[in-house]
């Protein structure tokens, strides 16, 4: 190396040292406690479904796997957390659908869903009924649809708020049905949901696992499911496919990510051993069970391209209903 300037083999010597340090801490991961941040409070989808997978990493690794809630509007606070944390794997985040959404709705986010973060992998898909309550007389999505064209803009649809996954929802189904629908935002989903119940909205689009209880009871009817299958819990209610919509499919995402720049080692460990996990008969049942599937993405290319797909997807629904971000 005598004709190499001595400023550059220095440098080239930093390189190699990092290199190896690096290849060192990824092969090696983990070897100490792993959080995983959730967005949103404790005992939902996203809760649950972190904890399942928290437990199951721990089990695998021989290492603590701790779940974090910092819930906050739109779910910024935690996601923030995460996009600015070190990318060595040590850091995690459980999300939801909102993860799409909220920088459409939100000048505050913060973050760009695809250039903040790394992929790993998806960890389930939970379908929404379209729930109708007592005060709209139809009893399938066609005579709805009929109802709503008679009466464009005066039958309500409810949700958690502007850009939350019932309004995107909601405006997904009015696109493809061609109705106009009144959208009445709510500070959170419970509400939305007695209201209703109440009579003083007239629809919802509601996460099958939370609305199971009031469809079983009466107290709403599920006109159909989202998802491209029916659901297990409730044979009887037909997908939005079979009610004359073929193709569509509306289910809310879970997923994990890493900050933008983990080692791709570190990302294909978690994702392959997310995947073993949800390989678990057991596990998944326990889930069914609740009407949620348990899955893991093909690879984190894969979960990728999903998530670009989604992101313009949504910013397509935004730009049609006129959604902005307030």
């Amino acid at each position: 190396m005598k004709n190499i300037p001595q400023q550059l083999c220095a440098l080239l010597g930093g390189l190699l040292l990092s290199t190896c340090v690096w290849a060192q801490g990824a092969s090696g991961y983990p070897n100490k406690p792993v959080r995983i941040i959730v967005p949103v409070a404790a005992g939902g989808n996203v809760d649950i479904v972190a904890r399942a997978v928290a437990q199951e990493l721990s089990k695998a690794w021989g290492q603590s796997v701790v779940v974090e809630n910092r819930p906050s509007a739109a779910s910024i606070v935690g996601t923030q957390l995460v996009a600015k944390a070190a990318p060595d794997g040590y850091t995690l985040l459980a999300h939801s659908s909102t993860f799409f959404a909220a920088p459409l709705i939100s000048a505050n986010a913060g973050y760009d869903p695809v250039k903040d973060f790394t992929p790993i992998t998806l960890t389930c898909k939970a379908p929404m009924f379209l729930v109708a309550g007592p005060s709209v007389p139809a009893r399938t999505v066609a005579e709805l649809v009929a109802l709503a064209k008679a009466k464009p803009g005066e039958i309500s649809s409810a949700s958690s708020g502007n850009g939350s996954t019932g309004h995107i929802a909601t405006e997904v189904f009015a696109s493809r049905a061609g109705v106009k629908l009144m959208n009445v935002f709510y500070k959170g989903n419970s509400q939305a949901v007695i209201d209703v119940i109440s009579g003083q909205t007239n629809l919802i689009f509601d996460q099958v696992s939370t609305a199971a209880s009031h469809v079983r009871a009466g107290k709403v009817r599920a006109l159909a499911v989202t998802s491209t299958h029916r659901s297990p819990l409730f044979p009887d209610i037909p997908t939005m496919a079979e009610a004359g919509y073929p193709g569509y499919e509306d289910v809310t995402l879970n997923m994990l990510l890493a900050p933008a720049g983990t080692p791709k080692e570190i990302v294909a460990k978690i994702h392959a051993d997310v995947a073993k996990a949800f390989a678990q008969p057991e596990l998944v049942a326990r889930f069914v069970e609740r009407s949620i599937e348990l899955v893991a993405s093909p690879s984190p290319e894969d979960f990728g391209q999903l998530i670009r797909s989604e992101v313009a997807r949504l910013g397509k629904v935004a730009r049609e209903a006129g959604i902005k971000a307030e």
